[in-house]
């Protein structure tokens, strides 16, 4: 089978089955069996399991950048393994003096580098329950390793020293519903509504221990944290929409969300809320085939994160920027080993400062 003949079939499987409930293939491992129901004709048994199979290799393809594939199909279960590495990089100057001319600074300046590596292994499960409803549950584990090399703050000394942290631990917990909204006929993309909620169950920032940094007057300047945080510390819910749509020879993917924090009181000292801020996300990207069996998959992902404000008794202060863009440019490779189970590699590269340098994700699902 040819690349194009591949996607051609990739996007044509992509065509509903009238979301009627479609016999169930027997896999072995030499492929489908011949196993029908005396209700239905053979003939529309084998099309109805070759179409099947073909839409399990379009969900492979929609769904290397992230997970923007068709709903799991009705009784299918899913487990997914999957394991990610981040690194980030990134360098922060500190001022303290005034100009005489713009050209010239009279002063201390403080360079340091940071270097972040973030490992997350996770288990996802997922079952359809019926053709168009799905829902997914999601654990994550992190460790945390962070590097930071300066010189003493508002200090002349000439000499680097380098501080570690880390923080290992259960990340956050996430449950995930995903529904089919339209049949993808008369030219539509496919639409699929989705929602996810998570909980607070890894250590969040609030919840590690904090050192407060002075300057050489004693004035705050800012907190450390003791070790890394595995969790953000608040609730969160997510809704959003995604679509597939098949155009020959490949298929075209993409996801519009807002994503939710809920403001918590963190039980400071002096009383006081904190409010994360919201979170747009959208993505889009392309897939194709390169045979029956492996696919590459091409994507851009950004998220545009509100500002986090912080307020104790009357005074409300976030000295932060209004908005915050995380961008990044994704590309992936998938290969179905076995009828039951697929790998594919991810790697995403930032493409904006606050996003991390490099992500490599590999996941392998395993259909039961």
């Amino acid at each position: 089978m040819n690349t194009k003949l591949s996607a051609l079939a990739l996007a044509t499987a992509l065509i509903p089955l009238a979301h009627a409930e479609p016999p169930t293939p027997e896999f072995t491992s030499g492929g489908i069996s011949s196993r029908t129901s005396p209700q239905q004709p053979v003939g529309t048994t084998v099309k109805a399991e070759a179409d099947a199979r073909a839409q399990d290799a379009a969900t492979d393809i929609a769904s290397i950048t992230a997970d923007r594939g068709i709903v799991t199909r009705p009784g299918r279960f899913t487990i997914e393994p999957s394991f990610s590495h981040a690194h980030s990089n990134a360098t922060r100057v500190a001022i303290e003096g005034y100009t005489v001319i713009p050209a010239l600074l009279i002063g201390l300046i403080n360079i340091s580098e940071v270097q972040r590596d973030i490992f997350v292994g996770a288990v996802s499960l997922k079952y359809g329950f019926t053709s168009r409803f799905e829902a997914g549950f999601r654990v994550p584990y992190l460790s945390i390793n962070e590097d930071l090399r300066e010189r003493e703050v508002f200090d002349g000394t000439p000499v680097d020293f380098v501080r570690e942290s880390s923080g290992d631990g259960l990340g956050d917990v996430e449950l995930s519903l995903r529904y089919q909204l339209n049949d993808g006929l008369d030219g539509w993309p496919y639409l699929i509504g989705t929602f996810r909620a998570k909980a607070p169950t890894g250590d969040g920032p609030y919840d590690v221990e904090q050192k407060v940094l002075t300057d050489n007057k004693g004035n705050p300047i800012g907190f450390e944290l003791a070790e890394r945080p595995t969790g953000s510390g608040f609730w969160s819910v997510e809704p959003g929409i995604s679509f597939i749509y098949p155009s020959d020879p490949a298929v075209l993917f993409g996801n519009l969300s807002y994503v939710w924090t809920i403001e918590e009181d963190q039980g400071f000292e002096n009383g006081g809320t904190v409010d994360p801020g919201d979170v747009v996300r959208f993505g889009f990207g392309m897939g194709f085939a390169f045979n029956e069996r492996t696919s590459f998959s091409l994507g851009y992902d950004h998220s545009v994160i509100r500002k986090t404000t912080l307020e104790f008794g009357n005074d409300l202060f976030a000295a932060n920027f209004d908005r915050i863009q995380v961008g990044s440019l994704a590309f992936g490779l998938s290969h179905r080993v076995s009828d039951s189970t697929t790998l594919s590699l991810t790697v995403a590269v930032g493409v904006t400062d606050s996003a991390p340098n490099s992500e490599i994700t590999l996941k392998l699902p395993i259909n039961l």
